[in-house]
């Protein structure tokens, strides 16, 4: 026996879908022998999209009936039978999401008609269901609504039975087990969000088994649940409650990750290779008082200005200042010349090298240089999205030193005072200070907004 089945949903992110009107046909592969249609009130909002496209809004199922008051005919229709759908991965979701939220295991085996019919018409140019039955001749009236969709969905699935010669329908396209997860797993990834941030698996008794950080925390705390991998393994044993946090960019989830590797203690931790900055970028004056930057190996008497993974990364760094802002190349140690620098020829260099260009001209141009590319003795705020439309998130470094992160509204007027009272504090490290510098070589256009007193 089969269920054939078609809902429409309030929309929204993924996870967080009602069923608004579902339509359920029993067919015994010839003929229908039981049918359910009903409007669904989803007790919440529907987007606006969907009621432009269904023309069910919440007025429409004001007066229908919740859910809960239909779960039992629903559970009785499909008794024995083999969900069928046109892309049943969909509709089963959100059907099991439903029966979840009321504390009930519904499973079902699936059959979908857009794989059948992508197997069996392998000619059709769309396998949409609008233009497959106006392709096939199928009558398909109240498109978007569950009973035109669900009663299009019997004669395409009659049609495919027909062709289906080598009677393959049920031992290649019946999917078993699409849900595998047990109940108390699939409990925990309802309410998880498909953003971007921090999430936390703890196990039964509170003590914290792992974090890491994921553009999509739904997505990949199920790939935990699903893995086969031996930490996963051991996630799916012990988990027994998971915490999340929305950073709104990835550059925050990566400071925040570094900081919190550090000062807590998990089962498990992110594996990957360790980052090390044997190399610095320096500064000192010669006898005229210039100020010269070389690259150099790190050493704990020094003041690093930068650091770098490799001394091709910082020297390729420092070039790219020498020449964006006129340096020298020979008080930067990439000429050799006795007299004047190469660049001294073509109009690059005002003449440092032979002491013609004023020293404080020159070392002013020095710090201007450093100002854009790294955090020396600036105070600003590196502004991005938010983890809302309404908001904005702010990374503060104040006098070259990494303070924190935050999230504004967007009218605040941003100050010393403001800042101090709303940002979280993150432990400044020459490690943090290399992401945040390397973030901005690699966004020239990050919005950067200075912070005076």
């Amino acid at each position: 026996m089969y269920a054939i089945i078609d809902i429409e949903t309030t929309g929204g992110k993924m996870g967080e879908e009602a069923i608004t009107e579902i339509a359920i046909y029993r067919f015994d592969g010839q003929k229908v022998t039981d049918r359910f249609i009903s409007l669904i009130n989803p007790e919440k909002k529907i987007d606006d999209f969907v009621v432009r496209l269904t023309g069910i809004s919440n007025k429409t199922v004001r007066q229908a009936p919740k859910f809960y008051e239909v779960a039992k005919r629903i559970v009785e229709i499909t008794e024995d039978c083999i969900l069928v759908a046109h892309n049943a991965s969909f509709d089963y979701r959100v059907l099991s999401l439903e029966f979840r939220r009321l504390g009930f295991d519904y499973q079902r085996s699936t059959l979908c008609t857009v794989e059948m019919s992508q197997r069996l018409l392998p000619e059709e140019p769309s396998y949409s269901l609008g233009k497959l039955t106006r392709s096939l001749g199928i009558p398909l009236l109240n498109r978007h609504r569950a009973n035109g969709d669900a009663m299009a969905t019997v004669h395409l699935f009659k049609l495919l039975l027909d062709r289906d010669t080598q009677k393959i329908a049920l031992s290649e396209f019946v999917k078993q087990d699409l849900s595998p997860l047990p109940m108390h797993l699939l409990s925990m990834l309802d309410g998880l969000p498909n953003q971007l941030g921090i999430y936390y698996l703890y196990d039964k008794k509170g003590k914290l088994l792992y974090m890491s950080k994921s553009k999509n925390i739904r997505k990949r705390v199920n790939e935990h649940f699903t893995g086969e991998g031996k930490r996963d393994i051991f996630l799916q044993q012990q988990v027994g409650k998971v915490m999340y946090e929305l950073t709104g960019t990835d550059l925050i989830a990566t400071l925040k990750q570094e900081e919190e590797h550090k000062h807590i203690t998990v089962h498990f931790k992110t594996k990957k290779k360790k980052k090390t900055f044997p190399f610095a970028l320096v500064s000192h004056k010669d006898k005229r008082g210039y100020l010269c930057l070389s690259v150099e190996l790190r050493t704990p008497k020094q003041e690093a200005l930068a650091i770098f993974e490799s001394q091709e990364e910082g020297l390729n760094l420092l070039f790219e200042m020498t020449e964006r802002y006129g340096l020298c190349t020979k008080l930067n140690g990439f000429s050799q010349a006795r007299t004047y620098c190469y660049n001294h020829s073509i109009g690059k260099c005002a003449g440092a090298c032979m002491g013609d260009e004023a020293v404080e001209d020159y070392n002013q141009r020095v710090h201007q240089a450093l100002e854009h590319y790294t955090l020396t003795g600036r105070t600003f705020v590196i502004m991005d999205k938010g983890r809302s439309v309404q908001e904005r998130s702010v990374i503060y470094i104040e006098e070259g030193r990494l303070r924190g992160y935050g999230f504004i509204e967007l009218n605040y007027q941003l100050s010393k005072k403001i800042l101090q009272k709303l940002i979280l504090s993150i432990e400044h490290t020459p490690e943090k200070a290399h992401l945040l510098e390397y973030y901005l070589r690699k966004h020239p256009f990050a919005k950067q907004i200075p912070i005076k007193d």
